[in-house]
């Protein structure tokens, strides 16, 4: 009986702590930039006197795990996409900080038929040919594929007998290639078929960090230099370094490691933490650069938007070890000199789906039913069919969506749906590693309803519906850092806000898993395939 009541008294403290909306502390003044607490001696102030000449996250939102290379004066970047399709986005750039999307690695079914789970990977370029090597995790393990154009398409999968995860594709100058992964075990491939040429040998095995992962081989002034990550994609991650003259090793490590870190007092103060999982490459003039990811806080400790591809200088002292930064740590205002800058055309904040089609950041959750998709069953409008999986299910449910790439965003839809059953629901989801926060028209009473839903895992709250009248509404849900916020509106009426939430609660360190927080457009049966249509307008994603 005891178990009993005190279950009953802590589930409305569990659910007001949940779902209250978070109250910040007083202001206090800003202290400098990287002292740390209580102002560390060690510290390195930014000098506000410098220009700042580009800003990380140089791709903000959920693109992890990054690698570049380099054809001419033309530079390529793909990153880790893990359940979402297509998979392995390919980007494009001429500075290194300004970046367009212009295709997929992984977009037919096909490729993975059975699936996927795509962890970090790796782009490489070499002899007229773009190689995406990679791991499809619980489905097939390590594979690549080429293209000789990098917007695609790229090949079926070529699949390595590989241990460990986040492989590597290195072209030694002789033209032989070689694949080393997490465990840091290195052989020679025939890159025509995949298959070993040799037999693996360790060549090292870090510094002592765990869950080493996505090491990279470079070749600079008679060296082989091995870099990997270490400390966990979280607080402790870190970049470090080894070299050797034999690129079988033995690989001994840099003294001064780690080379990018901001694990320490010099970079605990900056807005961006967790670097690491990182790729070099050397410009066109010369000039050498990493690309890693790293994430920002809400408060805390806590990110929800994913770790976000970032970029900072290198120089390499003769015969030397690679200097980040000049002292390793990285901020998000960056005072270094850049190449000449090719700033992009700004994306339209509404998607309006006139064209026909949607733009490449729109991603399915796996593999989509198609049927349930149209662009053209209804001119002007993205018609979507519930089924009867949910959200929450392992097989694809009627979602798409695009990533929250700001701390403060405003994602809204307007969205005609008359639900027959009580069944069916339609609207807009918060998503992060299959927890959500959903703004829905659903049917209940009788009466077609406006409803905020938060789900954790099994807890469950749902907001005092609002009644809606004949006709579309516009959903909207407001990101503030920590808090969202839930609002329906109908035609020239003011914006009523169903409920508020903690950010926290979506966030990587409460869900778990490597991804970051979607935005985007649902449809469910719950059970039951659906008998209404959800046809959306337009949608609109604004970030602060």
């Amino acid at each position: 009986m005891k178990r009993i009541l005190l279950f009953i008294l802590i589930i409305p403290v569990t659910v007001y702590m949940l779902f209250s909306q978070e109250v910040a502390p007083p202001a206090k003044p800003n202290p400098p930039a990287f002292t740390g607490m209580g102002g560390n001696d060690f510290s390195a102030v930014i000098d506000r006197s410098k220009t700042v000449t580009f800003r990380n996250p140089v791709i903000p939102g959920f693109w992890s795990d990054p690698s570049v290379c380099r054809v001419g004066e033309d530079y390529y970047l793909v990153t880790s996409t893990f359940e979402y399709f297509p998979g392995v986005p390919v980007f494009h750039s001429r500075d290194l900080v300004n970046w367009e999307m212009i295709g997929y690695c992984i977009e037919r079914p096909t490729q993975l038929p059975k699936g996927l789970n795509i962890f970090a990977t790796t782009i490489r370029y070499n002899d007229g040919t773009f190689y995406m090597i990679t791991t499809n995790v619980g489905t097939g393990g390590n594979f690549y594929v080429t293209a000789s154009n990098p917007a695609g398409p790229w090949s079926d999968p070529i699949f390595i007998e590989a241990q460990g995860i986040d492989p590597d594709l290195f072209f030694d100058d002789d033209g032989k290639a070689y694949v080393i992964s997490s465990t840091f075990v290195l052989f020679e491939i025939d890159i025509a078929t995949g298959k070993s040429l040799s037999e693996g040998r360790k060549v090292w095995s870090g510094t002592g960090g765990r869950y080493p992962e996505g090491p990279h081989i470079y070749k600079k002034d008679g060296f082989y230099y091995l870099m990997a990550a270490e400390g966990g994609t979280e607080e402790a991650h870190s970049e470090t370094i080894a070299r050797s003259k034999n690129i079988r090793g033995p690989y001994n490590p840099n003294p001064s490691n780690p080379i990018l870190t901001n694990c320490n007092a010099a970079g605990q103060g900056s807005p961006i933490q967790g670097l690491g999982h990182a790729d070099m490459i050397e410009a066109h003039d010369g000039s050498w650069w990493i690309v890693f990811h790293g994430y920002r806080s809400i408060g805390g400790t806590h990110h929800i938007i994913g770790r976000e591809t970032c970029l900072a200088p290198v120089i390499w002292p003769e015969n030397g070890w690679p200097v980040v930064n000049g002292n390793g740590t990285i901020t998000t205002d960056m005072t270094c000199s850049t190449l000449p800058l090719k700033p992009l055309a700004a994306t339209p904040a509404r998607t309006d789906f006139i064209s026909g089609t949607t733009d490449l950041e729109w991603n399915y959750l796996r593999y989509p039913a198609r049927e349930n998709y149209s662009l053209t069953a209804r001119k002007g409008y993205l018609r979507l069919k519930g089924s009867e999986q949910t959200i929450e299910d392992l097989k694809s449910p009627t979602f798409i969506g695009r990533r929250v790439r700001h701390l403060s965003f405003t994602a809204s839809a307007q969205v005609e749906f008359n639900p027959a059953n009580t069944n069916e629901e339609a609207g807009l989801i918060l998503l992060n590693n299959g927890a959500h926060f959903d703004i829905l028209i659903k049917r209940s009473g009788g009466k077609r309803v406006a409803v905020a839903s938060l789900r954790f895992g099994n807890l469950v709250h749902e907001s005092e519906p609002i009644i809606l009248k004949p006709g579309p509404a516009v959903l909207t849900i407001e990101g503030e850092r920590s808090n969202f916020r839930f609002l329906c509106q109908q035609g020239n009426d003011k914006p009523r806000e169903l409920t508020t939430a903690m950010a926290r609660y979506l966030s990587s360190e409460t869900v778990g898993g490597f991804t970051g927080v979607y935005a985007g457009m649902y449809a469910t049966g719950n059970g039951k395939a659906c008998t209404a249509l959800a046809d959306f307008d337009w949608f609109e994603y604004k970030g602060k």
